[in-house]
């Protein structure tokens, strides 16, 4: 729940589908100003659906990174809230990983987040007050075969979080990263066929003895779920909260 009723204004990526429509919908709900970013330009009718305002661009583009902080700063006239959500996946062994996959990876989900946080900055440290969220995954803190490019991505927006939280903490800026295990959302199910491939087993083998083989409790995660804990971690409930990793996944890590 969040605790503010001040409305703020949020930037938040990767919002055609899964979590970033989700958190998208619910700080609509909770009263924020959203632009919606995402390259897919099927973002546009659930961005108007919610409420939030719609940037298409290529965040694998520094220019575009850029322009997207611009544009909620002339929407809005600043910006509170970065939620670095957009990502996409490869499964290829370490041998045959293609490097143009690899490098498209490591930009968008690393190399974006980097750059969107550091033209947020300075509208946050002038307005005295910042939530960076980072939707990692349990990726961040294990790993898995096939992921190389995935797996790097996320433990690197883990050392992200923790460097922007020191920096941020004396100028009202907090930095922290929810780290979820398999959510129900379209990335999730593209990727079942591909570990089908890779690993040589059918679909629902790959869900039982893959995507769920480590967790507790035995489901996906509900896209709700985790906007649900962005919605506390942009609070002011949650301003002593930074530098954290929150692990929404199902047991994985218990272990």
């Amino acid at each position: 729940m969040n605790a503010n009723p001040t409305p703020r204004v949020a930037l938040v990526t990767g919002t055609s589908s899964g979590i970033g429509e989700a958190v998208v919908e619910q700080l609509c709900q909770l009263g924020h100003q959203v632009l919606a970013v995402d390259f897919d330009p099927e973002g546009k009718p659930v961005a108007d659906r919610a409420g939030a305002v719609f940037f298409q661009g290529d965040l694998t583009d520094a220019q575009v990174c850029r322009d997207a902080v611009a544009e909620a700063v002339k929407r809005f006239g600043r910006l509170d809230i970065l939620i670095n959500n957009a990502g996409i996946q490869h499964v290829d062994s370490i041998e045959t990983f293609p490097e143009d996959k690899w490098r498209r990876i490591i930009d968008l989900m690393l190399t974006a987040p980097f750059l969107l946080s550091q033209e947020a900055w300075p509208h946050m440290r002038g307005g005295g007050w910042g939530r960076i969220v980072n939707i990692a995954s349990v990726h961040a803190q294990v790993a898995s075969p096939g992921k190389a490019a995935y797996v790097s991505a996320k433990h690197g927006m883990i050392g992200l979080t923790k460097t922007a939280a020191l920096e941020g903490g004396s100028q009202g800026i907090t930095a922290n990263a929810i780290c979820p295990a398999y959510v129900k959302t379209p990335l999730v199910d593209n990727q079942i066929a591909d570990q089908a491939r890779l690993h040589g087993m059918d679909e629902q083998a790959v869900i039982e003895q893959i995507m769920l083989r480590n967790a507790a409790i035995k489901r996906l995660i509900d896209p709700s779920e985790v906007a649900s804990l962005v919605a506390y971690l942009i609070s002011d409930a949650a301003g002593a909260v930074t530098g954290a990793s929150w692990n929404i996944d199902l047991g994985w890590t218990a272990q």
